[in-house]
């Protein structure tokens, strides 16, 4: 999530990282930032220290008491030593001066995010299909599967579901964005094109009313 008020900045961020291949939410003050995190578990939140409403370092630390794995990274035009030592006693996990190199914030993001998610497995398997979430590779029957950003993710939580239905709701949530329209077939049709290329037996079930899993799924160590 990129919690900033700048309008055009907090745009620029958000388009700049969709194109890196990540999901993307935008506060642009710190009570609706507040009002996000509370419900949805974010892996790294962008946060302007000069925030109308709830600051930025109050939001901070709301996060940090919160207990959950999401980092922080603290944007803000005051760059001097003793800034920095504030924001990070907060408990920040990171800090970036305005103005920044983007390919810098891309590094930092992928870093944290790495910081904020569990360990994965090593494999995620379902019969004879295996994701391998470190090297972002699929293979079946020991051959490759080409799979784009979002037919990966949706593949990628199903594994992870180990046998559990994934609501198309959820799904949208963690592979897309809030940006994403719950009303479109973007889940349906990428549903249809991941089961084109990971060929037969087919291996994603259809759940009628509730939404999809994969049998069997389950994970293995190289």
């Amino acid at each position: 999530m990129v919690v900033e008020d700048e309008e055009p900045l907090a745009d620029a961020i958000a388009r700049g990282l969709r194109r890196e291949g990540m999901a993307v939410d935008i506060a642009l003050n710190g009570d609706d930032g507040h009002e996000k995190a509370s419900i949805t578990r974010y892996d790294v939140v962008l946060l302007d220290r000069d925030l109308p409403g709830m600051s930025g370092d109050d939001l901070c630390k709301e996060i940090v008491a919160s207990g959950e794995l999401t980092r922080v990274l603290m944007l803000t035009a005051s760059g001097t030593v003793s800034d920095r030592v504030e924001g990070l006693s907060l408990g920040a996990d990171d800090y970036l001066s305005k103005p920044f190199a983007f390919p810098e914030l891309v590094a930092r993001v992928r870093a944290l995010g790495r910081r904020a998610t569990p360990a994965a497995p090593p494999l995620l398997i379902a019969g004879d299909v295996e994701l391998d979430p470190a090297r972002r590779t699929v293979r079946r029957a020991g051959g490759p599967v080409e799979l784009t950003r979002k037919e990966f993710g949706v593949l990628e939580v199903l594994l992870s579901a180990k046998g559990a239905v994934v609501s198309s709701e959820e799904l949208l949530e963690r592979v897309w964005d809030e940006n994403a329209d719950p009303f479109t077939t973007t889940v349906r049709v990428t549903v249809m094109t991941l089961r084109k290329k990971l060929g037969e037996p087919g291996i994603i079930e259809t759940v009628v009313g509730s939404g999809y899993r994969v049998r069997d799924a389950g994970t293995k160590t190289e």
